[in-house]
């Protein structure tokens, strides 16, 4: 597995951030453990009522947050919220594409189209589209960083999650495919691939889930690895080293041993 990297050029001491998918989870409490390190946050998510709470609670603890009600699945719409917002603010230094759903974990015999269109609407076209509109500004202003939360579940092929899988290494794939030409203008690029986290989305899933980190541990990695501006993060590291290994096995053996284990 690449290990974490770490990119020239450090953000501001206090920086303008995009953070989506900020109501619950991974996104509250990233968010709340930006506010403490000082840095202004923009929290995006659909569910305004919570985003209230969540911005009453980082402005008690005197951090500086703004809520924005968003929908990352209306694609046209959010890349032109995206956009008012940078010129709004006077320009976001990053920009974290944290919005997901984890779709039906289930048989490929029960999955439609309409499901994966669902998924992949917030996980991948969501996400660019939450990108996409700000990396012309940072190239103008000559310095920026892009975080793309996607996942451990992108690195190994496993059944019953087929179309989230899919979504999040695409998003990778993307991520990874622009970073070198987004380093020229000095925009970093920060693909972050959690296992699993304690989150309400966990907290609904009913198969084993080894080495669950909890929330606010989750919040404290990544939001080092984003002041780094590492190229990468993936934790934990006992589930980062499975899914390594079962990487470096012939695919026959790693499909015969998925299949063992999706009997149990």
């Amino acid at each position: 597995m690449t290990a974490p990297t770490s990119n020239p050029s450090s953000n501001p001491p206090a920086s303008r951030v995009l953070l989506t998918g900020a109501s619950s989870g991974i996104g509250a409490a990233l968010a709340v453990e930006l506010a403490k390190r000082g840095h202004q946050l923009w929290l995006g998510a659909r569910r305004a009522d919570k985003l209230a709470e969540l911005v009453a609670t980082i402005t008690a603890a005197d951090g500086t947050a703004t809520a924005v009600t968003l929908d990352v699945s209306d694609h046209l719409a959010c890349a032109a919220t995206v956009a008012r917002l940078d010129d709004d603010c006077g320009g976001f230094d990053i920009v974290i594409a944290n919005a997901g759903v984890g779709g039906k974990q289930t048989s490929i015999w029960k999955i439609t189209a309409d499901d994966a269109k669902d998924v992949l609407d917030t996980n991948f076209t969501g996400a660019l589209a939450t990108i996409l509109p700000l990396l012309p500004k940072m190239r103008a202003r000559g310095r920026g960083q892009v975080v793309g939360m996607s996942s451990i579940a992108a690195d190994v092929a496993l059944p019953m999650a087929p179309v989230y899988g899919s979504s999040k290494a695409g998003f990778t794939f993307f991520l990874d495919s622009i970073a070198t030409e987004l380093a020229a203008a000095n925009i970093a690029v920060t693909i972050v691939h959690p296992g699993f986290v304690r989150t309400p989305m966990t907290d609904a899933q009913k198969y084993p889930m080894p080495f669950m980190v909890e929330v606010d541990v989750a919040a404290k990695t990544i939001a080092d690895a984003i002041e780094k501006r590492a190229s990468w993060l993936r934790f934990p590291l006992g589930l980062r080293a499975i899914a390594g290994a079962a990487n470096m096995l012939p695919r026959a053996v790693r499909v015969a041993l998925i299949r063992k284990s999706a009997k149990r």
